[in-house]
């Protein structure tokens, strides 16, 4: 059977019980499965072989008052057993239609230079890498993160 890709909507939550490793960086926890499928901005593609989930890309549409919509892609993540087989192409190539389909007019991500595999995986997709030398800042919002 051929790997399928879907969007999961609010009610697919059980899909995400039966998940190969390494495609999330963390056990799927069903309360937060279920707050991330509701809200109709956030938006996960998933890779199904044999009903087990063996990729995903994750997204979420946002809105600011002086800006089109946009599309941030959190995640892409294919499981070792399923990469180099066009799989991670096919899920944010599902997920950027997702962002056209909601009106989105610019779609973008963030990765490290030296993360050659997700460098070709963007340019493939027809992304553009910016020139410049962007710098992420985090900020622990919770004692232990």
């Amino acid at each position: 059977m051929a790997v399928r890709i879907a969007i999961l909507k609010s009610d697919d939550r059980d899909v995400l019980t039966r998940v190969a490793p390494e495609v999330f960086d963390n056990d799927v926890r069903r309360d937060l499965c279920e707050e991330f499928l509701r809200d109709p901005r956030h938006h996960l593609a998933v890779a199904i072989d044999s009903e087990v989930v063996v990729g995903m890309a994750s997204g979420v549409h946002y809105v600011h008052p002086d800006k089109e919509p946009e599309l941030w892609i959190n995640e892409v993540a294919v499981a070792p057993t399923h990469r180099s087989q066009g799989i991670g192409q096919q899920l944010l190539r599902a997920l950027l239609e997702v962002g056209r389909q909601s009106g989105c007019v610019e779609a973008w991500v963030l990765t490290d230079r030296s993360n050659l595999p997700a460098m070709r995986l963007y340019q493939s997709c027809g992304g553009n890498a910016d020139p410049g030398d962007l710098v992420m800042f985090e900020f622990p919002l919770r004692e232990g993160h």
